[in-house]
């Protein structure tokens, strides 16, 4: 799959289908959707020359579409046809002394991935970013103590100019003023309230000597110097802020044994939107939530304070038994509406034994492009690491971007379903889309607040081609034509625009099934099954992903399988489709699909990072990698199946979320003993390092910060290992062999999966 990887490098997408079907009838028989996943920041490799053109790009008079390769150019008569509607469009004046020597830069054929800065304003400096810290008090001293630490690191990374806000929140919400550095001041809201915008700007003296308005304030007209009373710039705020957060105790309030800590989650995070919203509307901004528990009080509680209520599960949710749950999904879609149309991020670090609400504040997080950490203390690597990433400079900066219109459009032939990932629909409805809605749909543009150069959207087409062999058409008639307009603010402040326009034929007829294969990229077709399984979990009441999974599985192996009917044994797939039974397999039996054993808190969690990712992290997390390390040989690649474990073996296993080094039995008795640390067994102690290496590799580079889990066999924490790996050794099977491990579960091993398979295919 080399050669999709290599497309990806020079424009950021991966498509399943890269050759499409001819005709909409067609189309419904491939069962993967016609579908690409795009980056839209995706970083070059420094082979990959980007241009950054400073002047504004020239657009089609009919459909906006940018000019691009694909464009055909009459130099004589200074016109370009569109390749989208072929309207003939002339060149301006400043064009004209283009000439086969002299091309512009859109029209080169390498430069399908183009980027503007349509910014060009020297002068006034771009605003600087805004971070509000939202801190919640509800947590033990020993917590609190960790998240304080923590913060203060952060400050420490954060660019001088950028400005910082302080909200805590417990049985009240505080809004600390930090430009009053005299004394500590905070303006006090009652958790249990929903707060006005307008409400809460009085109390907060917005409107002290200025005529009152008669609506929200939405605009910057009461900005100015009220901004400098809660958002100032960390060079100068870090003294005060320093001794809030020194300064802060845990929630004063009492909380009876039999009850919950009173916390108003969603009432803190609304007062931080509405104070951003008066104060730095459109600029980039983050809400940046610490939560250390449920909310239990006010707008967006997901449980009672009682003890005696259990909190929410996926059975409850099954039963339509969770009281809160729809409630508070409504509050917190009313709460992204509000940040998608102020231009605001909310990022979520949730760190609790408990759960805290993931599941509802989803909706918020997702719409506006924010992060999201899971961890189980404030105190863990997982959140430390990840906090300290976000702000991190040089290399493994995330590269954050804000305020980004993403834009698509296509040829006639094809129409937009929607997208599945972490932006909004901005209902800008048009010619090019579906009357089938995925996700985010209905539009042609979307809304991405906050995005960074991993941020990877979904999108799903629906091919409306009428099957007409007769159609004469243009020169291009077989070919379907993309283009995907990302403007976004760069770091440093200016506007830009990227810009990737892609061609892709479709083939129809008898032979069309042997381009169709040639075409296929079994690792792309399973990153978009995962989200589209995900979505419908979701979308849909009574779905069934095991079914739909297998049924899918089932169709696209008879159809693009060799087969003798009713003879399994004579079954066989091209190398193009061989693996991904194998993806579905791991599919199957992932946290998207399974969630048995967790909590609702924690499958929201993977799907929104599912959601976000490229395809080489999406197929981790579908099916991880397995590295093992020995005496015999290098480390290589092994299957992910029971037998992989041996006593003189170490396994490394990275399941994005979790990163484990496995000692085998042998390898941990010579460890205990400490052989590493004699001058003769030198290359024991590089056995035994080389994991840890390039699982320190593999922590470095990821966001959120996996686990890092080290474990020996038949100790407490192989569970992480053996719940990925294939049963083919199992308590009730005949297989054993001395050294290895046998996995107690009843679900079946991947050759009888694929033994079933092949009966029901031939049928």
């Amino acid at each position: 799959m080399s050669e999709f990887a290599d497309l990806e490098s020079q424009d950021g997408v991966r498509m399943p289908w890269n050759v499409f079907p001819g005709s909409k009838q067609e189309s419904t028989t491939i069962v993967v959707p016609v579908s690409a996943i795009y980056t839209p920041l995706k970083p070059f490799s420094p082979f990959v020359n980007l241009p950054l053109l400073p002047y504004s790009p020239l657009r089609c008079r009919t459909c906006r579409s940018l000019l691009n390769p694909f464009s055909t150019v009459d130099l004589l008569a200074k016109i370009w046809i569109c390749p989208f509607c072929f309207h003939r469009n002339h060149f301006p004046p400043h064009y004209s002394s283009i000439s086969d020597d002299n091309l512009p830069v859109e029209l080169f054929p390498q430069y399908t991935t183009i980027e503007y800065q349509i910014d060009l304003r020297p002068s006034p400096p771009p605003p600087p970013s805004v971070f509000l810290f939202v801190v919640d008090t509800c947590v033990i001293d020993e917590e609190l103590g960790f998240l304080k630490s923590a913060i203060a690191r952060a400050l420490d990374l954060v660019p001088e100019a950028s400005l910082i806000g302080l909200i805590t929140f417990g049985t009240f919400v505080q809004v600390h003023e930090l430009g009053y550095g005299q004394i500590p001041k905070c303006f006090v809201f009652k958790g249990s309230k929903e707060v006005a915008m307008d409400q809460m700007l009085e109390q907060m003296s917005f409107f002290a000597k200025k005529t009152k308005v008669a609506k929200p304030v939405t605009g910057a007209g009461h900005a100015g110097e009220n901004m400098a009373r809660f958002l100032l710039p960390a060079s100068e705020c870090e003294f005060v802020l320093n001794c809030v957060l020194e300064e802060l105790q845990k929630d004063p309030w009492a909380v009876p044994a039999d009850q919950r800590a009173v916390r108003c989650t969603g009432t803190a995070l609304s007062v931080a939107a509405c104070l951003l919203g008066a104060c730095v509307p459109g600029s980039g901004a983050r809400i940046m939530a610490f939560v250390g528990g449920p909310s239990t009080e006010g707008a967006g509680a997901i449980v009672s304070k009682d003890l005696s209520e259990h909190i929410r599960s996926h059975k409850d949710l099954d039963k339509d038994s969770a009281p809160h749950f729809h409630k508070a999904i409504r509050f917190y879609e009313g709460l992204a509406k509000q940040l998608v149309n102020q231009g605001h991020v909310l990022d979520l670090f949730a760190c609790a034994l408990d759960q805290v609400g993931i599941a509802e504040i989803k909706v918020a997080v997702e719409r506006s492009g924010g992060l999201v950490v899971l961890a189980e203390s404030f105190g863990h690597s997982v959140f430390k690491d990840s906090l300290k990433r976000v702000f991190q400079s040089a290399d493994s900066d995330l590269g954050l971007s804000y305020n980004a219109t993403f834009e698509v459009n296509c040829s006639k032939d094809v129409k937009v379903q929607g997208i599945i990932g972490p932006c909004t629909s901005l209902e800008k409805k048009g010619p090019i889309c579906s009357e089938t809605v995925i996700g985010q749909g209905n539009t042609s543009a979307w809304k991405m607040c906050g995005l960074d150069k991993a941020t990877s959207l979904c999108l799903m087409f629906d091919i409306v081609r009428k099957d007409n062999p007769d159609a004469i058409g243009q020169p291009t008639s077989n070919q379907f034509f993309f283009q995907f307009l990302t403007y976004y603010q760069h770091s440093d402040g200016h506007m830009r625009l990227r810009a990737t326009t892609l061609s892709r034929r479709w083939v129809a007829g008898p032979g069309s099934m042997q381009d169709l294969v040639a075409g296929f990229d079994q690792e792309a077709a399973a990153a978009v099954m995962a989200r589209f399984v995900s979505f419908k979990m979701e979308d849909e009441t009574e779905f069934d992903p095991i079914r739909w999974l297998d049924r899918s599985l089932i169709r696209i192996c008879s159809q693009f399988g060799d087969y003798q009917k009713d003879s399994p044994s004579s079954f066989s797939l091209s190398p193009r489709f061989s693996i991904f039974p194998q993806f579905m397999f791991h599919l199957r039996r992932s946290q998207f699909v399974q969630v048995f054993n967790n909590s609702l808190d924690e499958t929201a969690f993977y799907r929104m990072i599912l959601n976000r990712e490229n395809v080489a992290n999406s197929i981790v997390m579908i099916q991880p990698s397995l590295i093992s390390y020995s005496f015999q040989s290098a480390p290589e690649p092994v299957l992910l199946d029971v037998a992989a474990i041996a006593a003189d073996r170490m396994l490394l296993l990275d399941s994005y979320f979790t990163v484990l080094v496995f000692h085998g039995v042998t390898i941990a008795q010579w460890r205990n003993a400490g052989y590493q640390n004699q001058a003769e067994h030198e290359v024991f102690a590089h056995l035994l390092q080389a994991p840890c290496d390039d699982a320190d590799a593999i922590v470095k580079d990821r966001f959120p910060v996996p686990r890092l889990v080290i474990c020996d066999q038949h100790g407490s924490q192989a569970r992480f290992l053996l719940a990925k790996l294939n049963p083919s050794a199992t308590y009730n099977s005949n297989v054993f062999q001395q050294g290895t491990d046998v996995i107690f579960t009843d679900d079946v091993s991947f050759q009888v999966f694929i033994d079933h398979l092949q009966r029901l295919v031939v049928q």
